[in-house]
């Protein structure tokens, strides 16, 4: 016997919940509160198309999410690829250049990762603490039993190894 699928009240129930969820993830897309209800209708409307297979999904702010998210991505796509029918003279370049840069601090904050995890035991796990974690000096004191001057030392000794690798490494590529 085949399925019916899920009523307008189950679906309600479900759904309607996440709507504030929803929202706060397609505005973060979409950058404006019209745009934003926008997609999360479209959203709503694809997840009511799909009503006979919402039975079996186990978390339905995830999954609406995901299926959000499809939505904006989409959209997002289909306007830049209008944009980009326009004459290079009505391109904005700086788009470009952020992406540029934004792949460059991406490379470097992944090239720092690599050198502090190749660091003496302490002065990883200070550093990761400290610096990577945000923790205060006092709660790195609790969770390794160091005392505050020994900890801002490793963490000076890891510190200056770091920016010295770092410079090396991309003073060679320069």
């Amino acid at each position: 016997m085949a399925r019916r699928g899920m009523d307008a009240t189950s679906f309600k129930s479900r759904f309607l919940p996440c709507h504030r969820k929803l929202f706060q993830v397609a505005f973060r897309f979409m950058g404006n509160t019209q745009d934003a209800e926008d997609m999360v209708q479209e959203a709503y409307l694809k997840l009511w198309d799909k009503r006979d297979q919402l039975d079996d999904v186990l978390n339905a702010e995830a999954y609406g999410v995901a299926i959000l998210k499809n939505l904006c991505y989409d959209t997002l796509r289909r306007t830049r690829l209008e944009e980009a029918d326009h004459p290079p003279e009505e391109l904005n370049l700086r788009a470009d250049t952020d992406m540029v840069a934004d792949m460059e601090r991406r490379d470097e904050v992944s090239q720092v990762k690599r050198l502090i995890d190749q660091l003496p035991r302490q002065q990883r796990l200070v550093m990761t603490l400290r610096d990577v974690n945000d923790h205060s000096f006092e709660e790195i004191e609790q969770a390794t039993g160091l005392n505050a001057v020994n900890i801002r030392s490793l963490l000076s000794r890891a510190r200056k190894k770091i920016r010295e690798q770092f410079n090396a490494i991309y003073k060679c590529v320069e």
